[in-house]
């Protein structure tokens, strides 16, 4: 079985597109379940979500809402594993949507290894603001966003994955911890799509910026020797300066935003809209 496992605070807006694309992708030749972990909603998440449940019901998938207090992404996490009954578990934000080859895809890869870690091609969806849309031109050209399976939003693991964490670690980059339990052989990106999108306007790029680089900074100082398994390209200057000639623009507001994330502190998970 696969276990689909959702953590949402307050997204009424994007549970409904989230679940839809998902119940209308190609089959993946294994049972289905989807749990939605609502946490600490005080909007039509639940509602939404739910409302979901009989076009899950006519492909023979069971979705569950689970409603708690909020408690953080981590707590929402162990939740929705609690619930979960398949040895096959997708790790999704609920602001993601997929594309319909992707579920498929990731069931026959983690079926097909030991233990192993498996994402799709992660792209960022159109913006609304001028300002994001330059920073994701750049953004989406950098090493790291053009490496193998960067996993972010999205990440999927078999049983012998999941067995080598327990409980989520309280930490703001819960992704990055996961990915960095598998050694770079052992992250496999399948040849499917999902979309991912960047929040909107200055300020919340620089919060969520600044919230990025306290998760990366915490996961540093507490899991040390997960270092060894980052592999992460750091963009070379010259990548840079190239960058920058070929879109100014661009390569203004990237640079603005890494800018401000110099001052100020990350208040935690921050999402930024």
């Amino acid at each position: 079985m696969l276990s689909i496992i959702i953590p949402a605070m307050n997204e009424a807006g994007w549970i409904g597109p989230c679940l839809d694309v998902l119940i209308a992708s190609d089959d993946p030749g294994v049972a289905v379940e989807i749990i939605v972990a609502a946490n600490g909603c005080t909007d039509a998440t639940a509602a939404e979500a739910r409302a979901r449940t009989a076009a899950a019901a006519a492909r023979g998938w069971r979705l569950a809402v689970h409603e708690m207090p909020a408690a953080g992404k981590p707590a929402a996490l162990d939740a929705g594993d609690a619930a979960a009954g398949g040895a096959l578990r997708l790790y999704l934000d609920a602001d993601v949507a997929v594309s319909p080859p992707l579920l498929a895809r990731l069931a026959v890869a983690l079926a097909a290894v030991p233990a192993a870690y498996a994402t799709g091609r992660p792209e960022v969806a159109p913006a609304a603001s001028a300002v994001t849309r330059a920073y994701a031109r750049i953004w989406t050209r950098l090493p790291f966003f053009r490496s193998a399976a960067p996993g972010f939003g999205l990440f999927a693991v078999n049983a012998a994955g999941r067995a080598r964490w327990g409980a989520f670690p309280r930490v703001i980059s819960d992704d990055t911890y996961v990915r960095l339990l598998f050694r770079p052989e052992e992250r496999i990106e399948v040849a499917a799509t999902y979309r991912w999108p960047m929040v909107e306007g200055f300020a919340a790029l620089v919060r969520v910026r600044r919230r990025q680089d306290a998760g990366v900074a915490e996961i540093a100082r507490r899991f040390p020797g997960l270092l060894a398994n980052e592999a992460k390209p750091r963009p070379a200057a010259g990548v840079l300066a190239r960058l920058a000639l070929a879109d100014p623009a661009g390569a203004a507001a990237y640079a603005a935003v890494a800018v401000a994330v110099r001052f100020g502190r990350s208040s935690g998970w921050a999402r930024g809209r």
